[in-house]
């Protein structure tokens, strides 16, 4: 790993956090690697690395971040990754690395993407588990902008004693649950609510948390909140995303994301129902388009699945007969 990284050499280096700094590694054959360094001295840095690596062999999903070794008995543990090329969410949302040009059709589907993988976690793993520290920094994209859910070194497996869940809290400003300050607990419902941030910060391209915006606004939750009150969205959406087309889509994303973001965790939907109502987003996108292209097809396709609902059944396979709608397969993601 120190050769393959020019010995750790800073040039190399893609990203520093919390749990350490993560380099770009060329390996003799010329294949990439991430490489995850622990701080030297901090051994509570020896705890999560094997957090990580338990629970990241749970998890076997495309939206996921592979884990492809790791080395715990150095005095430095280091994990290594699947090395994924276009840096994070964060980065193109935010960062001057990147050109951020992501149209509303790329965010929907990254959104779609990340809800899709924490209702895996949530509902799918063999052992169900929490992110807990759920951001933009910690999506990353490929080359065809499909999200890579990483970082889970704070993470946690749910069935354990609550108590520890007080421990080791590695939760972000601007997206941490406001349950936590009262409770010290992190549980599902927090997930939702970080992702609620983060389906905010898509849909407006604002930072989670800046304290450049005015006093009552430097939290998103509260500048996106207050905006959707006074009806008011079109101010804070991204100049680049809304459009006569789909306002409609983005409009009904950001009641999802205000759902997700609700005070008390009970009031917040699950990460299944999340997913699904922003898959289903996407299917009536999808449908809305090529009806206006292709009017005379449309006609003939709604004709046959009103057959379809009216009883022939074998034609009827991933629908739901009585509302007409798909049937979302929002998991299937090993």
């Amino acid at each position: 790993m120190k050769k393959a990284t020019n010995g750790y050499d800073e040039s190399r280096i893609l990203g520093q956090g919390g749990q350490g700094t993560v380099y770009k590694g060329i390996l003799s054959d010329n294949s990439i690697i991430a490489i995850k360094k622990a701080r030297l001295g901090d051994s509570s840095q020896v705890e999560q690395f094997i957090n990580e690596v338990l629970v990241l062999s749970q998890i076997n999903h495309r939206n996921v971040v592979k884990l492809l070794g790791c080395c715990l008995e150095t005095e430095v543990p280091l994990l290594v990754y699947e090395f994924i090329t276009s840096g994070t969410l964060f980065d193109h949302l935010h960062g001057s690395m990147f050109d951020s040009s992501l149209t509303w059709a790329h965010r929907l589907r990254i959104a779609i993407e990340v809800a899709g993988t924490l209702s895996y976690l949530h509902s799918s793993a063999s052992i169900p588990i929490i992110h807990r520290d759920v951001k933009t920094a910690n999506i990353l994209l490929d080359e065809d902008l499909t999200a890579k859910v990483a970082d889970f070194g704070a993470s946690r497996l749910i069935p354990m004693d609550k108590e520890q869940l007080t421990t080791m809290v590695q939760g972000t400003l601007g997206y941490l649950d406001p349950e936590y300050y009262n409770t010290g607990l992190l549980n599902e419902k927090s997930d939702v609510y970080s992702f609620g941030v983060v389906l905010m910060e898509l849909i407006s391209g604002e930072k989670a948390l800046c304290f450049e915006r005015p006093q009552t606004s430097k939290h998103l939750v509260s500048y996106f909140g207050s905006a959707m009150k006074e009806n008011r969205l079109h101010e804070i959406v991204n100049g680049q995303v809304m459009n006569e087309d789909n306002q409609c889509e983005i409009q009904e994303a950001a009641r999802i994301a205000i759902e997700c973001t609700r005070i008390m965790g009970e009031e917040r939907p699950k990460m299944k129902e999340v997913a699904a109502e922003l898959e289903a987003l996407r299917v009536k996108a999808t449908k809305h388009k090529w009806s206006d292209q292709y009017p005379e097809e449309n006609e003939h396709l709604l004709g046959v699945q009103t057959l379809s609902a009216q009883g022939d059944t074998s034609s009827s396979r991933g629908y739901d007969s009585i509302k007409n709608v798909p049937i979302l397969d929002i998991e299937a993601g090993r």
